[in-house]
């Protein structure tokens, strides 16, 4: 009797993304409606507002909050799984059947499993659960959405990407979701606005939608197919009729795809190669970068010039290339292996305690990479190199966004700093590695340039020197051009861009402009004298306007700089290349980098401090810096670009790697988002003793952010600040952002750990030395202002209007000139009193740096500013000053303390305690015996009492080098018995 044979189980693929569909769908219509009948109130409420204000619930608190919709929930996810991993296959599957390409189609299969696992995590990980674990894995699922979604769809060929096409309708609408998203969630989060959380939801439920429909056209594509599922075998239908076998059928078997060798397809050695060009290039930017902060330490403790400031001529060493021997050697690729390996010193001198030592490294570390840098800039392919180059900087400056405005990797960013020194320096050498043992490319696949006329050398090392100059000048850090047009506050808003909130526009400018630049066809267009002038005209909308209106031209300027980086870099290639010679590298580089060392040099200038030789000729004039500029770049766009003849056998590298490129700016321009909403403070800023209406208040001058030791000091002050509880802070010397302090924003690690309303001093175009003011209170309006000075450098003031308890305060922070100019002084002074005494009689705290004797009589600033201000000495008993003070008005002091600076400046920090008398009431009794009724601590409420900690002495007690000095403790007042507070 024959043996009984079985037909296979067969299942279309169809029907599992059909499954899929529907299990999703349910799952998220179950919980809305599930959720809406029975805690419709409790899932609308928010932190903000509750009904009638918010109407509609968030997916989060739909899904997440209340039992039993949470539970049927996840219950029906669960059941998505199994469709939704096995659609990842199959469409994994039908991807390599249908392309030659065996990158994507791996690629997107391990982008599938992450996104399913990610959605897993926010899914049953609820914003109740844990609220960073909830929104980490919910931003890892809105990135992977980018390849999966635009991969999904490139991937696809025949017919099938005619019935896909569709799918860029559900992909274009998921990711313009994402702007009004992330815009009502901030008005939401930062300014508290009610209702704002409802809008944020119709988005957020978008998403869902839109994610949902562009898996369910994956039905449509399997039915096209004809691709269906056996019990043992995985067939396409059309591809066994097309192959017979013997027995009249013949299938493609499972074990036919050897998934474990697909996936060495997701990494190709052409795309390793292209991510450790991109690593390399941001190492090479990490020392340029570096190199500036690291000898001005010395400058600004010297107070002028240090002498170290010549090894920003390290910069150089591209005059070196005039060699043939030097530039053959760093021009091969042993060459760079070397001569980058040895840079990587630059890297390792964190571990160096001293900033002599650190310098001695980095001088020399930045000599070699520069070198190695401008060596590979004359590769023919220079499209490539401008663009890898172009990444290093938006790469570096999402660095710096990620990680408080620092770049994670500088020598003067240890770990106590926020510094991943460690893993940058092995990440490094493994690319280094890859770079060692890359193939050396075919002899007839190398690039040859035929120059169709001759270029001159000069404008093009001009333009060279230009862009780089201000790529580092503007684009180092995504806040630079928010500080530029930043004002302040008004009607409680702030009047333009928030660095911390909106620099991730600049840094998606920037990949916008980069991803053009690589399209050779728009370079007739990005070369027209037209865009010159859009180029141009942007600049001067930076520099002549403020808030929005400028911030939009800082944003022109960044388009046109990186739009135009492949230009010149294809220009350089021109004149250092003519068929198999090498011309003009030395003077061309080396003039180059000479025209970026003039430029910085006029820049930093421009804040020069008064007694500085040659001062005088640079300072205030960044109109001529920004011109120049500007003027270097112009002889490029008033001669037609040369026309260029490839000799080449092959691809150039920008070709073969477009894809990876955009792929790299899209997955940036997202990262810079997604970072900005992670950063944002979880609440408002709140009084740390609210009940007893107090208010402490310190001055502060940090001397650039840097410690003793040469180091970032951002987390020292904050850790000080939060030991003494400070609702009103003022920082002096805090314009960070230029090249000789690295583009920092010393505010953020404050901000993001303390919770403070910030309002910076005068830009970075209004040349001071820069202010801060951190407050716990809600700022109603602010003013900055730039204090008389005829004979020294701009003195930078902020005035602003805080409301207090339901009480508007005045608070003025302000950097007075030093003693070489008294009439800078007394002009300053008399100012500072004005502002003052035009709120009288309302409540004024003023926290600055004075420069002054205590009871010096007029012209010096101390008797103007206390009688023409209208104001009361913290302490006028307290002779022992010079620089800071403290001055008030409307308010009872109830204490005073004096902090040593440990090693975090040169200037120690003095506090001021304050009680609000009662709303609608003010000051009882103002005379001298009322205000001087000293007292212990023990005398006064806990409430009033500084730390114990921080009493000692030098070598003996305090915290992290600091102590309450001169008295060895703070000082304590009584209250007037009849105050009503």
């Amino acid at each position: 009797m024959p043996e009984a044979s079985l037909r296979p189980l067969s299942l279309s693929a169809a029907s599992v993304a059909r499954v899929h569909t529907i299990l999703a769908s349910t799952a998220f219509a179950s919980a809305l409606i599930i959720g809406s009948l029975l805690h419709y109130k409790k899932i609308v409420k928010n932190g903000v507002a509750g009904y009638p204000h918010e109407w509609f619930p968030s997916v989060s608190a739909t899904i997440g909050d209340w039992y039993p919709e949470r539970n049927i929930f996840q219950i029906i996810i669960a059941l998505t799984s199994g469709p939704r991993f096995a659609l990842i296959y199959l469409q994994y599957y039908l991807q390599t059947q249908q392309t030659k390409n065996t990158i994507w189609p791996t690629f997107l299969f391990v982008i599938g499993l992450i996104r399913t696992l990610a959605c897993g995590g926010w899914v049953y990980i609820t914003s109740s659960d844990d609220h960073d674990a909830h929104d980490v894995f919910m931003i890892l699922y809105i990135v992977c959405n980018i390849p999966w979604m635009v991969g999904g769809v490139l991937s696809s060929g025949g017919r099938t990407v005619r019935k896909r096409r569709p799918a860029f309708s559900p992909v274009n609408r998921f990711f313009f979701t994402i702007i009004p998203l992330v815009y009502f969630f901030i008005q939401h989060k930062v300014h508290r606005i009610p209702g704002a959380y409802t809008r944020y939801a119709f988005f957020e439920w978008g998403l869902i939608f839109f994610d949902v429909f562009f898996d369910s056209i994956t039905e449509q594509e399997f039915v096209d197919a004809d691709l269906s599922v056996q019990s043992s075998k995985l067939v396409s239908q059309s591809d066994a009729k097309a192959n017979p076998s013997v027995n009249g059928e013949k299938v493609v078997s499972v074990t036919e795809i050897s998934i474990w060798s697909s996936l060495s397809a997701l990494a190709p050695r052409s795309f390793i190669s292209f991510l450790s060009d991109v690593y390399l290039s941001c190492v090479f930017l990490t020392l340029f970068t570096a190199l500036i902060p690291t000898l001005f330490y010395f400058s600004i403790w010297e107070l002028g010039l240090a002498g170290t400031e010549l090894a920003l001529f390290s910069v150089l060493s591209p005059f070196l290339l005039a060699h043939s021997s030097i530039s053959a050697f760093a021009e091969s690729q042993t060459g760079q292996v070397v001569l980058q390996g040895l840079s990587l010193s630059g890297l390792l001198a964190y571990l160096l305690k001293e900033p002599l030592a650190r310098l001695l490294l980095v001088a020399p570390a930045v000599q070699l990479a520069t070198l190695a840098a401008t060596a590979k800039w004359t590769e023919a392919d220079g499209s490539y190199q401008a663009i890898i180059f172009g990444l290093g900087w938006v790469l570096t400056s999402l660095l710096k966004h990620a990680n408080h405005s620092n770049n994670p990797l500088w020598p003067f960013i240890n770990s106590k700093a926020g510094g991943y020194n460690k893993t940058g320096s092995v990440l490094a050498i493994l690319a280094l590695a890859e770079l060692a043992t890359r193939p050396r490319a075919p002899s007839d696949d190398v690039v040859t340039l035929h120059r169709a006329k001759k270029t001159h050398w000069l404008p093009v090392s001009l333009a060279l020197g230009s862009l780089v100059f201000s790529i580092h000048s503007l684009l180092a850090d995504s806040s630079a051009l928010i500080t530029w047009s930043w004002t302040g506050y008004e009607n409680g808003a702030p009047r333009g861009p928030l660095p911390h909130v909106h620099s991730a526009l600049t840094i998606v400018v920037q990949c916008i402009g980069l991803a053009i630049g690589t399209y050779a066809s728009v370079w007739t267009i990005i070369s027209h004298p037209g865009f010159y002038i859009f180029g141009a005209t942007s600049t001067y909308v930076l520099y002549k306007y403020k808030n929005w209106p400028g911030y939009i031209g800082g944003l022109g300027v960044a388009f046109f700089l990186t739009c135009v980086t492949p230009i010149v870099f294809h220009q350089i290639c021109l004149v250092t290349n003519n068929g198999k010679t090498r011309n003009n590298l030395g003077r061309t580089f080396g003039t180059a980098f000479l025209v970026y060392c003039l430029m910085m040099l006029a820049n930093i200038f421009t804040v020069a401090y008064a007694f500085v030789p040659g001062g005088v000729y640079f300072r205030e004039r960044t109109d001529l810096v920004l011109l120049t500029q500007v003027a270097l770049f112009f002889p490029m766009f008033v001669s037609p670009s040369d026309r260029t003849v490839h000799s080449s056998n092959s691809k150039s590298s920008l070709e073969t790697k477009a894809s990876y490129i955009y792929l790299l700016l899209a997955v940036t321009s997202v990262l810079s988002g997604l970072v900005t909403v992670y950063r944002l403070p979880s609440s408002p800023p709140q009084p740390f003793r609210p009940g007893p209406r107090i208010i402490q208040a310190g001055i502060w001058t940090v001397h650039f952010g840097f410690d003793n030791e040469g180091h970032d000091s951002q987390r020292g002050i904050r850790n000080l600040l939060r030991d003494m509880q400070l609702d009103i802070v003022g920082l002096l010397e805090t314009d960070l952002q230029s090249a000789a302090f690295g583009h920092r924003d010393l505010t953020r690690v404050i901000v993001e750990d303390l919770g403070y309303n910030v309002d910076l001093g005068p830009g970075p175009g209004q040349h001071t030395w820069g202010c801060v003011l951190l407050t716990k209170f809600p700022i109603v309006r602010s003013t900055h202002h730039l204090l008389p000075s005829p004979h020294g450098e701009l003195a930078p003031a902020i005035e602003a209007v805080l409301d207090i308890y339901g009480t508007e305060v005045t608070v003025v922070v302000s950097h007075n000139g030093q003693e070489e100019d008294p009439l800078d002084r007394e002009l300053q002074s008399t100012e500072l009193a004005r502002i003052m005494a035009a709120s009288y009689p309302k409540p004024v705290i003023f926290l600055g740096y004075v420069v002054t004797k205590p009871h010096a009589s007029r012209p010096n600033p101390y008797e103007i500013m206390v009688a023409d201000g209208r104001v009361h000495d913290i302490d006028q008993e307290d002779t022992d000053r010079w620089c800071e003070y403290i001055f008030y008005r409307g308010l009872y002091r109830t204490s005073y303390a004096r902090i040593s600076r440990g090693i975090i400046t040169d200037t120690e920090m003095q506090i001021g305690q304050f009680v609000l008398p009662r709303y609608g009431t003010g000051i009882v009794d103002d005379s001298y015996s009322a205000r001087y009724s000293r007292a212990f601590k023990e005398q006064l409420p806990v409430e009033h009492w500084f730390p114990m900690e921080y009493y000692g002495g030098p070598g003996k007690g305090g915290v992290d080098g600091h102590y309450y000095h001169v008295f060895g403790t703070p000082l304590y007042y009584f209250l007037p018995a009849n105050a009503t507070v």
